[in-house]
């Protein structure tokens, strides 16, 4: 005969946000009674078949109760706004389209060593492997708690010497024995073992979003290293060209004056612009070196065995094209802190349900069996003993002190609502904040790349009307230092750009996926 049960909450592992039908989150929970038909007949205590009927009726309770709410996704979370699940708002930028953001978004820039550094990160990270280490504690954790729902089997034996005393002397001792062995098997009538594992797997599941956080955090932080040590090398070479247009501008500046056309205050006025383009260098190589460091440290290396090649390359990736983005909804289902942020609520509701089965008595299907008694009669049947029925644990004047566990477990699950909506928004506000600093920063590079070709036209222009006496060094050295300027101030928007396309790529949590 089959029977209709409510059914026993089983969630698939890593679904990100999947629903749930049941209560609401934070609502005490109701425990279902299962209550025998009128038509069923009661079972005779004086049949010989009673203990096997009584264990399939505890059976059925077993299959058939859960105490606690079944977890469902609260219509009330912020993932659920319709703003949230939509475009996003700098979506329409020019610097954008709405394709979906591919897994390994490296690969966009077509940079075969920017591949090569973030493969080797991901799979030599030390911080990822502290990660991956910490994922299989929490499913040794599942594999703990599921093993509560098994048989359990204890083995015993020992021997005792028993020599009575008396006050005529000492009567010959005996030897006694006891061996046996004693299995239980727990019922779960109120569902208490398998809340228990519906937390423990939330919880494990949080520890792997958790893990595929680092992944994204990793990549985004290798690219970034690699364009910053290339964006340095970049900057040298433009200082390195203004500082060989200044000492060129010195030497014409000593000529003059050796000639009598010059002036010692414009020699001076030179040098000092030399030397205060050469006073930047140092703190150039010290930024490219630290980038260095950072990317061997990822990578799982000591600072020193950074890329040697990547010390000489001469520009950043750059990705020329619109950013794919996708919108709202694919940057909820994508981002790894959501997700973990939502298995933790799911574990913070399944341990309401913990916490109400300890209203209700804990069964177990026991039995024991072995022999007693002394070593002579070892094997004999009068030695052995059997012993089955149901074992039952109930903590029943403490119904306050779990009443306040149940209510310690509703808030519990109420403040991981709470910061499920959290990283909710603030995922949306890291992504819209990456998308309208990137497209700003795309139009101010724009404008200082024309401001930079100006100012070249400008310097070249004075160089040679001062050479030919047409104009006097003052023109000249403002020329030069204005070119200078928007050199030095492209090439950190440059370095800016590129950065900002990170803080995107790493917003959209793309990345984790292997």
């Amino acid at each position: 005969m089959r029977g209709h049960c409510s059914p026993s909450h089983e969630r698939a592992p890593s679904a990100p946000l999947p629903g749930r039908e049941g209560p609401g989150v934070g609502r005490l929970p109701q425990i279902r009674t299962v209550v025998p038909r009128a038509d069923q007949p009661t079972p005779n205590p004086s049949l010989p078949g009673r203990g096997a009927v009584a264990a399939a009726c505890a059976l059925a309770l077993a299959a058939c109760t859960t105490a606690g709410p079944n977890y469902a996704l609260p219509e009330s979370a912020a993932v659920n706004i319709p703003s949230a699940q939509g475009k996003f708002d700098s979506g329409h930028e020019k610097a954008f389209v709405d394709t979906p953001l591919p897994d390994h978004w490296w690969q966009l820039y077509g940079d075969p060593r920017l591949d090569g550094f973030v493969t080797e990160a991901l799979a030599a990270n030390t911080d990822l492997r502290a990660a991956d280490a910490n994922l299989r504690r929490a499913d040794a954790v599942v594999a703990e708690v599921a093993a509560g729902r098994t048989l359990s089997t204890v083995l015993g034996g020992g021997t005792s010497l028993d020599r009575p005393y008396t006050t005529g002397g000492n009567l010959p001792g005996t030897f006694d024995y006891n061996l046996g062995i004693t299995l239980a098997y727990p019922l779960d009538l109120s569902g208490r073992i398998r809340r228990g594992i519906e937390a423990a797997q939330g919880d494990a599941e949080a520890v792997a979003a958790a893990r595929d956080n680092v992944r994204v955090t990793v990549a985004a932080e290798t690219a970034r290293s690699y364009a910053a040590a290339c964006t340095a090398n970049m900057v040298l070479a433009a200082n390195t060209r203004i500082l060989t247009l200044q000492r060129q501008t010195l030497n014409v500046t000593q000529r003059l004056q050796l000639g009598g056309r010059g002036t010692a205050f414009d020699v001076t006025r030179a040098r000092t612009a030399v030397d205060q383009s050469e006073a930047l260098i140092p703190s150039q190589v010290a930024t490219r070196t630290a980038a260095l460091y950072r990317l061997a440290t990822l990578m799982g290396r000591a600072p020193a065995d950074y890329p040697k090649d990547v010390a000489t390359c001469a520009k950043p990736p750059a990705l020329n094209r619109p950013l794919p983005i996708g919108d709202g909804s694919a940057l909820i289902r994508r981002r790894p802190d959501i997700r973990g942020a939502e298995r933790s609520l799911a574990a913070a509701t399944a341990r309401i349900g913990v916490a109400t089965a300890n209203l209700y008595p804990q069964v177990s299907l026991g039995g024991s069996a072995g022999f007693t008694g002394p070593v002579s009669s070892l094997g004999s049947t009068n030695a052995f003993h059997l012993g089955l029925g149901p074992l039952i644990s109930w903590s029943f004047p403490n119904r306050p002190v779990v009443r306040a566990q149940i209510a310690q477990a509703g808030a519990a699950a109420d403040q991981a609502l709470a910061q499920f909506d959290s990283t909710t928004l603030e995922a949306l506000r890291q992504t819209e904040t990456a998308l309208s600093a990137y497209a700003r920063e795309g139009d101010r590079n724009a404008a200082l790349r024309r401001a930079q070709s100006s100012a070249a036209r400008a310097a070249d222009q004075a160089g040679t009307l001062y050479r030919f006496g047409r104009t006097d060094f003052l023109s000249l050295l403002t020329a030069q230092a204005a070119l200078t300027t928007a050199q030095a101030n492209l090439a950190a928007s440059d370095a800016l750009l590129v950065d900002r396309q990170v803080d995107v790529f790493k917003a959209l949590g793309g990345g984790w996926q292997t």
